[in-house]
Order: C-alpha cells, then structure tokens, then sequence
C-alpha cells in the first residue's frame, strides 16, 4: 500500500469538531471521538500539494470554477457511478446539509410536507423542521439486521400536502447500497404523485462492491427531471473543512429554483482552496480512496469479530457502504438515555446516538471506523471493560 493509515495523526489543538469539540458537547474528558463522519487520515499527497500551491500563490481573492474543475467531476460520475452528467447540471453549494436545507425552500412552502425514512442521517429531520415544514415518517423496517422500504406505509403518508422525498442513498445510519429495483419502486411512486425525490448521494464513493451504489437520476430520464443529486468530495476525501459540494440537476426548471435560493441566500460563490482540492482529488485520489476503503473494511472486521467473540450483546451490521458502523445495542437492555450515559461516562468512548437518527434509531449506535486501528482496538477494548463492569 502507498498509504500508511496506521500513523496516528494528532489532531488535539487542531480546531477539530471531532477531537477539540467532544469535551464540549458530550460533556465528557478524555473521550475516544468516534461519532461525527470524519476520517483521521490525511488527504491524497495530491490535494495537499494542489492546496498548499493555492496557498503559496498568496492571493485569495473571489474565485470562479474552471473548466477542468468542472470536467473532474464529469469524468469521475462516469467512471465511478456510470452516470453521464453534464455541465450544466452542476450547481455549488458550501455543502450537502446546506443543499438539503436549500432545497427543501426550493421545492416548498411552509406547511408542505416532507417524506425522511427513518432511521436516517437527522439533518433530514432538522432542516424540514427549521424551515417550518413537515416532517412525515416513512420507518424502514428492520428484518434481521437487514433494511427495507416499506412501500405500503409511504403510499398511505402521501397526500397533497407532500412535496418533497428524501432519500439517503447509500444509506446512513444503516451503511447500506439500495437495489436498483427498489429505488425503482420509490421513484415510481413519487413520479405517480409528483413528489420530488432529493437523493442525498454523499457516501456514494464509499461502497466495498465498486458499481454497486446506483445514483437514483440514473435510473430513468423521468426520475433525473424530478430529482436532485446531492454528492461531494468532502466524505470521501476528508474535505468537510473545504466547504465544497456538487449539486446535481439535470431538470432547468428545478435547477433554476435552487440556484434562486443559493442567490438569495449569498452562498453561491466557492472559496478559494474548495475547487481546486476537489479537482485534484477527482483527478488522482483512486488510488487512495481504494486503500481507505480495504483499510476501513480491516476495522469494520476487527471490531465485529472482537464483539462477537468478547461482546455478544453488542451486534454490527452488515456494512456495503460509509465508514461507519451501525451497532445493535439492544441486547444490554438499557434505555437510550442510559446507553448514551454508558458509552460516555463508562466505556468513555464518543459515538452518535441511534436515537438521534429518528424512530427505529433507538438501542443503536454509530460508529466512525474511519482512523487508524489501534485507536479502534483501544475503543474496543474499553468497551468490553464497561460491558464487564455491568451488574450481572
């Protein structure tokens, strides 16, 4: 491997949300961060020297994108999704919760309602709420382990008032790569009722089985016209920090409205250093992105077979996508506020809250595989200790 992801970087002192900002949220010191979706490893050699020659230029003034920024990003949906995007298509925003929330003002009006399939990455839940829609529930159900659309429940929340579905595709929490017959299905609902699907693609790189993650405007031209594809550099290259993502949509009428809203809102306008790492990542991360990915797929093995074997209670999901574990912690039998209180104050271990992630979400935890092993084998091994101390 050219990578050596076994390094532990510091990151202490580094203006972190992970590592600096823990104590203050979780209201806990010395706490393992492995909660939000943000890797410990540092970029592709390539990005550092695109960003570090951006810096030496010493001049950081309003920034446009250039043709082969714009060229990187076609090139890459070909290669990596299949997909055939044009130019046009591409729109900026500073990231994809930001797209979310812009997009749900695009395609709204206050009092419409807005379809999330939970247990689902809570930004979903958070931007509806703020922008005085309505959140409608449409659970997946859990056979096993294994996630499932419930077809029959989402036509019976549909109604005039619905405008809008969001899909998380792959899926986080759930770390998994919906089929294609099933995004066929849920688009052809919504196509039936005229609801626009905003397919929120961000963790679409980070699949184990490379072609197996289908962007849904794919599938069809009818569902590219009533879609928008949320993707970005920033998960699968660790460039959150940049402040880049690419909006995709195909349709000139929605297009349009959300371009009104990066407008209206002042946030159309990329900064300095966020094109020029996108495009060297694009351009020459392969190699990289494949190493992170066996790397992480190495700590998704360790850890499951380490709870198998010292911690049955605790279950990990099958993982096909996202560098983060989705862990059944319904077998300690706690409530979620004491299973929050036990990772935090006992196994002293930061991780994302099922609960958090809405129903179906609660007696699981998320964990960020994405660092190097020995912090994962410490993590476990505290884990275990806390499990351990549990009144029998």
């Amino acid at each position: 491997m050219k990578y050596n992801f076994d390094t532990v970087i510091d990151r202490m002192k580094s203006s972190s949300v992970k590592w600096d900002g823990a104590e203050g949220l979780f209201g806990e010191k010395d706490l393992l961060p492995l909660w939000v979706a943000d890797m410990d490893f540092k970029v592709p050699d390539e990005v550092s020297k695109a960003v570090a020659d951006k810096a030496a230029h010493g001049i950081f003034g309003y920034t446009i994108r250039e043709e082969s920024y714009y060229q990187s990003i076609i090139d890459w949906m070909k290669t990596r999704h299949n997909w055939a995007v044009e130019k046009e298509w591409i729109c900026h925003s500073p990231g994809v919760v930001t797209a979310l929330s812009l997009a749900v003002q695009a395609f709204t009006e206050p009092g419409d309602k807005v379809i999330v399939q939970p247990p689902v990455y809570y930004p979903f839940m958070k931007v509806t709420e703020t922008n005085n829609r309505e959140v409608v529930y449409n659970p997946l159900v859990n056979n096993n382990g294994t996630y499932e659309m419930d077809f029959d429940d989402l036509v019976s929340k549909i109604d005039e008032s619905v405008k809008v579905l969001m899909l998380c595709n792959p899926h986080n929490p759930g770390g998994f790569v919906w089929k294609k017959e099933e995004l066929q299905r849920l688009g052809d609902i919504c196509m039936k009722y005229g609801i626009i699907v905003i397919s929120d693609e961000i963790h679409s790189d980070l699949v184990f089985r490379k072609g197996s993650h289908i962007p849904f405007a794919s599938i069809s031209e009818q569902f590219a016209q009533r879609s928008i594809t949320c993707t970005a550099p920033s998960k699968t290259f660790n460039l959150a920090g940049l402040q880049t993502s690419n909006i995709i949509i195909p349709n000139e009428e929605l297009r349009e409205k959300f371009s009104a809203e990066t407008d209206r809102n002042s946030i159309g306008m990329p900064n300095s250093f966020g094109p020029v790492a996108t495009e060297a990542a694009y351009s020459h991360g392969v190699q990289w992105l494949d190493e992170v990915l066996e790397y992480v797929a190495g700590n998704l093995k360790y850890v499951t077979e380490y709870f198998a074997e010292h911690i049955p209670a605790l279950k990990v999901l099958p993982l096909e996508a996202t560098y983060l574990a989705w862990i059944d912690c319904r077998g300690l039998g706690m409530t979620p506020e004491e299973l929050e209180t036990f990772f935090l104050s006992k196994a002293h271990v930061a991780l994302n809250q099922g609960k958090a992630f809405g129903p179906g979400g609660e007696g699981f935890v998320r964990m960020n595989l994405a660092c190097s092993r020995s912090i994962i084998e410490k993590a476990a091994q505290q884990i275990k200790e806390a499990v351990d101390s549990l009144p029998s």
